[in-house]
C-alpha cells in the first residue's frame, strides 16, 4: 500500500483536521472567518498504548502538502465528528487556504474582552411608555456606578418625545449622554457593547446601526415575543457585570448582504456580489432576517427568475420570495412554512410565498453562494423588495437583486448558552411542540408486551 495512504496516516489526518472547515461553494476568496476565544481539549478515557505515526505539522494535509489557514486544536464540539480531508489513498481537497469556509464551534464562542468596554449604546423600543422607566434605571446606573459613556438616540431628548418630561433625568444626565442621529452619525468604532430594552424588533432596529463589524449585543426582553431577547431585566445589574467581566457566550448570528443593481449600473456588471464594498454601493443593505420579494399591490402573480452561483435553478411564480438567514427562519419564513434552522448553521433559507405549484418546496442552501433575483422577461409587472421590514422599493424589469452571506454576523449574548436559549424560545415563544402527553395503559404491567395481550372489541 502506498505510504501515505497507510492505516496510521488516515488516522492521523482524522486527529489533525481539528477545526470545522469544509470548502465555501465557488469562488477562492468567500471566506467567513471568525476569532473565537476556545477552551483546551481534555479526554478522561485511557487510551491503549499503540504505534505512533509519524507526526504532521498543525499546516498539513494527511498527504503532506500544507496550507496557510490555521487548524488550531478544538475543545468538545456540539457539531460532532470533525470532517476528514483526506479521501481513499491519495484523494484529498485542494489545497487552497482560501477556498474553505471556516464554521465556529458553538462549544468555543465565548466573550473575551481585549480591553474593559467603556462605552455602551442603550436602546430601548419605541413608543412604549412602560420601557421609560427601565430605560431610565438602566442609564443612570451606567453612568454613575460603572462609570461608562452612554450613546442614545437623540431623538430621545426631542420635546415632542415623554422622555424629555423627566426635566430631573435630563437635567442630571443630558451632559454626560453622548447623542447621535441615524443616518447622518457613523457608530463604527465608538461602541464597545449595545445593551436592547424591547422585543425582537428593536435588536434588529440595532443591528441596523452597524454595516461592517457589530459589538456584542445583549438584549432585554421587554417586547411582544421576545425569541432575539432572552434575558429579564429584573436583575439587570447582576447580569450586565457579568457581560461587562467576560462571563458569557455568544451566538454569531448571519447576515445576509444585499445589493440592489440598477440596470447599466457598474455594480450589475461585476462578476461577483463579493466584490461590491458596501461603501461603493448607495443600494447595499445588511440583514440579519430576510429579504421579501413580493407582488406588492399587483393583480398579478410575481415571477421572477432565481439564479444560484449564476445558474438559473427556477421561476417564482407566486405572491414572492423569501430569502432568510438562520435567525430569520423562526419569522416570516417559518409563517410560509420553512424550517427552523439554528443560528450557528450556516445557510440561507429559500422560502416561496404562496406559491401556485404544489411541488415548490422550501429549500436551504450553503452560506457564501450568492444568489440573484431578477424579474422574468415574460412578468406581468414588477416586484417589490423589503431587507427587515425597510428601505421598501421597486425592482423593474433589467434589475437585479445579489445576495451572499455576509462578512460580519450579529454577536448575540446568551443568557444560558446557545442551545439551551435556541430551544427555550422555540418552547415559550413559538409554543413549539405543544401537546398533552398520551396517557398510559395502567391495566397492562409495562414490561408486557402488546403482542400478548388479547384486544377485546
Amino acid at each position: 500500500m502506498d505510504k501515505k495512504g497507510s492505516p496510521d496516516k488516515v488516522a492521523e489526518g482524522r486527529r489533525k483536521a481539528n477545526s470545522m472547515i469544509v470548502p465555501a461553494p465557488g469562488s477562492e476568496d468567500r471566506s467567513v472567518n471568525f476569532k473565537i476565544s476556545e477552551g483546551n481539549a481534555s479526554s478522561s478515557e485511557t487510551q491503549p498504548p499503540r504505534k505512533q505515526p509519524q507526526k504532521l505539522s498543525r499546516n498539513s494535509f494527511p498527504n503532506g502538502s500544507t496550507s496557510s489557514t490555521t487548524r488550531s486544536r478544538r475543545a468538545r464540539s456540539l457539531y460532532g465528528v470533525s470532517p476528514c480531508c483526506q479521501f481513499g489513498p491519495k484523494g484529498t481537497i485542494l489545497d487552497n487556504s482560501s477556498s474553505f469556509l471556516t464554521i465556529p464551534d458553538p462549544s468555543s464562542q465565548k466573550l473575551k474582552w481585549v480591553k474593559a468596554p467603556l462605552t455602551v449604546l442603550v436602546v430601548k423600543k419605541m413608543y412604549d411608555d412602560s420601557v421609560l422607566s427601565a430605560f431610565k434605571k438602566l442609564v443612570s446606573w451606567l453612568v454613575e456606578f460603572k462609570n461608562m459613556v452612554v450613546y442614545i438616540e437623540k431623538k430621545y431628548l426631542d420635546k415632542n418625545y415623554l422622555l424629555s418630561q423627566d426635566e430631573e433625568f435630563v437635567d442630571h444626565l443630558k451632559t454626560k449622554l453622548q447623542t447621535f442621529e441615524e443616518g447622518k452619525d457613523d457608530l463604527t468604532g465608538k461602541i464597545d457593547m449595545i445593551i436592547c430594552l424591547g422585543g425582537d424588533g428593536t435588536l434588529l432596529y440595532a443591528s441596523n446601526f452597524f454595516q461592517t463589524n457589530v459589538p456584542p449585543v445583549m438584549a432585554f426582553n421587554m417586547g411582544s415575543l421576545g425569541f432575539l431577547t432572552p434575558f429579564p431585566f429584573d436583575n439587570f445589574k447582576e447580569q450586565v457585570t457579568n457581560v461587562l467581566e467576560g462571563h458569557a457566550d455568544l451566538t454569531l448570528r448571519y447576515r445576509l448582504k444585499c445589493v440592489v443593481c440598477k440596470s447599466g449600473s457598474e455594480s450589475h456588471k461585476v462578476s461577483h456580489i463579493k466584490h461590491i464594498n458596501n461603501s461603493d454601493s448607495k443600494q447595499s443593505y445588511l440583514v440579519l432576517n430576510e429579504v421579501v420579494v413580493d407582488r406588492a399591490q399587483s393583480p398579478y402573480l410575481s415571477n421572477v427568475d432565481l439564479f444560484v452561483e449564476g445558474k438559473l435553478v427556477t421561476s417564482v411564480q407566486g405572491d414572492g420570495l423569501i430569502i432568510s438567514t438562520p435567525t430569520g427562519s423562526t419569522a416570516y419564513a417559518v409563517s410560509a412554512g420553512a424550517s427552523m434552522v439554528h443560528p450557528s448553521v450556516p445557510a440561507i433559507i429559500l422560502c416561496p410565498i404562496c406559491p401556485h405549484s404544489l411541488s415548490f418546496r422550501p429549500v436551504i442552501v450553503p452560506a457564501g453562494v450568492e444568489i440573484k433575483i431578477m424579474v422574468a422577461e415574460n412578468a406581468r409587472s414588477s416586484v417589490w423588495l423589503s431587507f427587515d421590514g425597510r428601505n421598501r422599493q421597486e425592482l423593474m424589469q433589467g434589475d437585479c437583486l445579489r445576495i451572499t452571506t455576509a462578512q460580519y454576523p450579529v454577536p448575540s449574548i446568551c443568557a444560558r448558552d446557545q442551545i439551551d436559549d435556541w430551544f427555550a424560545g422555540l418552547a415559550g415563544c413559538l409554543h413549539w411542540n405543544v401537546r398533552q402527553q398520551q396517557k398510559p395503559l395502567s391495566s397492562i404491567p409495562s414490561t408486557t408486551s402488546l403482542d400478548s395481550v388479547e384486544l377485546s372489541n
